[in-house]
């Protein structure tokens, strides 16, 4: 019989692997800061998230998805992982918790 699958423990895991990756610009990660709009798994342990950076011409746009990927793809049982980058809505301070606005002084 095949493992069922907990959705909410796997979201979990992958939370926190987001919570540990920094924009190296700004000391939050990338989870605070509103980066991730939205993450997807489904039965097949199949990944898709959904993410944006701070600007288009962000220094880091190759590099952070791909970060984003590799660590989300190292979560025990995960086969694969689709990072895709949107501008749509673009990223603002708004999008940022209480908790990353604290660290930055803005609140």
């Amino acid at each position: 019989m095949e493992q069922e699958i907990d959705t909410n423990e796997l979201g979990e895991s992958i939370v926190r692997i987001l919570k540990g990756i920094y924009d190296p610009e700004i000391p939050v990660d990338i989870y605070e800061l509103g980066l991730i709009y939205d993450v997807m798994v489904n039965t097949d342990y199949e990944v898709k998230i959904l993410m944006t950076l701070t600007s288009p011409n962000c220094p880091v746009a190759e590099s952070l998805p791909r970060e984003v990927e590799e660590k989300v793809k190292s979560i025990e049982n995960i086969k694969d992982v689709d990072v895709e980058i949107t501008f749509d809505p673009p990223w603002s301070k708004d999008l940022m918790s209480e908790e990353a606005k604290l660290e930055l002084g803005m609140l």
